[in-house]
């Protein structure tokens, strides 16, 4: 028995940087009343508070859900309200040694856009993130942009030789994102292994970039079932399919 689906967001729960839709949010209220439920994301956490929190139902089990920032280098968990569990914050070497290495692979690649929109690096403190188009790019021009990954793959092998002591994972429709080595979503599935005492064969991983080199890849590294959706509609259904497994009659189906 199943007792703890972990998603990613962007991709997964809704498209990049978008909030999530009405549908998603009353399913993953109905999710939270049979499961915990936790999501990780390279977005930090004013992007879940935009994204998610703030599009939830009124009455959601909160104390079901938790949060995990920047691929898994914070946690946050709700009692009276949200706490940060714990940040792996980079020095301000490490961030300097990041940016310079980050743009110096840009450039090196031939793949510098030619418009961006908004600032392309984010210090985001436990991890620092690329965003090829800057971080206020319409969607319609980041789902153009590098949809087979091979741009960004070329970027992070460069980045793979300049900074080999740091971890470099492609995500979300531009990103590079860039942590810790050994800090990612393997570890966030292993930190809330340690938090919620629920063993990782107890847990299911959802998300869209399941494959060597994507950010969600060391979630399943961790040991955990994982499923790869195609996007936020192809999740819904398998939210639908979890709960029609997982409810025993705590929950009945008003989506």
């Amino acid at each position: 028995m199943k007792k703890l689906i972990v998603f990613d967001l962007d991709g997964t729960l809704a498209e990049s940087k978008a909030a999530i839709d009405q549908d998603m949010a009353l399913r993953l209220a109905a999710l939270l009343t049979v499961a915990k439920v936790a999501v990780i994301s390279g977005g930090d956490w004013p992007q879940f508070q935009k994204q998610v929190l703030a599009h939830l139902p009124k009455g959601t089990k909160l104390k079901n859900l938790s949060i995990l920032p920047t691929c898994g280098t914070k946690f946050y968990q709700y009692k009276t309200g949200w706490k940060l569990l714990y940040a792996e914050n980079f020095t301000d070497a490490q961030k300097q040694k990041i940016t310079a290495s980050l743009k110096e692979a840009v450039e090196t690649s031939g793949y510098k856009a030619a418009k961006t929109w908004g600032a392309t690096i984010e210090d985001r403190g436990s991890q620092v993130t690329y965003s090829a188009l800057g971080q206020a790019a319409p969607l319609d021009e980041k789902k153009k942009y590098d949809p087979d990954f091979k741009k960004r793959g070329k970027i992070k092998q460069s980045l793979d030789k300049l900074i080999p002591e740091f971890a470099v994972n492609l995500g979300g429709a531009t990103s590079i994102d860039v942590t810790k080595k050994g800090i990612d979503k393997k570890y966030g599935m292993h930190k809330l292994h340690q938090v919620l005492d629920i063993k990782i064969s107890e847990m299911i991983f959802i998300g869209d970039a399941i494959f060597p080199g994507g950010n969600d890849y060391p979630a399943k590294q961790s040991g955990a079932f994982s499923v790869c959706t195609k996007d936020a509609d192809e999740t819904k259904k398998i939210i639908e399919g979890i709960i029609g497994c997982l409810d025993d009659g705590r929950y009945k189906k008003g989506f």
